[in-house]
């Protein structure tokens, strides 16, 4: 029994240090890591998350910082597909910002919908928002809430 502890002791250990290491490869030249969370269905907050993250980008040049924005609850609006913010969202995606969508929203959503809403295509869905901000937390980034 001890064995097997020790096993997965250490498998957990190695995929944390994975996800660390994988987020450092993803822009190794970063000096800054950012986390942009937007949980507030205010059109004025959702535009103002997407001008932080440019700013950070023309601040430092889109190799020395890795920003993701972080939507969940009444901000995953900001990741609809027909949201009029689409092409601001591509341009960043172009600059290398990331965008994630929490399923959890997603799914209760749905459930009021009565059908999964259309992302942006450039929303990638996470298991929770919450927990993404503090995986990417735990991996030595800041956590900003415009």
């Amino acid at each position: 029994m001890k064995n097997i502890l020790s096993v997965l002791l250490l498998l957990i250990a190695a995929i944390s240090s994975y996800q660390i290491q994988a987020a450092e490869e993803d822009k190794p030249f970063a000096e800054e890591r950012i986390v942009l969370q937007i949980s507030d269905p205010n059109p004025f907050k959702q535009t103002l998350v997407l001008n932080v993250a440019n700013n950070l980008i023309k601040a430092y040049g889109q190799d020395k910082v890795d920003v993701e924005i972080v939507a969940f609850g009444p901000g995953l609006r900001l990741m609809f597909k027909e949201n009029v913010n689409s092409g601001r969202i591509q341009g960043l995606t172009d600059s290398g910002v990331k965008f994630s969508a929490c399923e959890n929203t997603i799914k209760g959503m749905s459930k009021k919908l009565g059908h999964a809403p259309e992302l942006n295509s450039n929303a990638v869905p996470v298991s929770a928002g919450v927990v993404r901000i503090i995986e990417l937390q735990n991996q030595g980034f800041k956590l900003i809430k415009p």
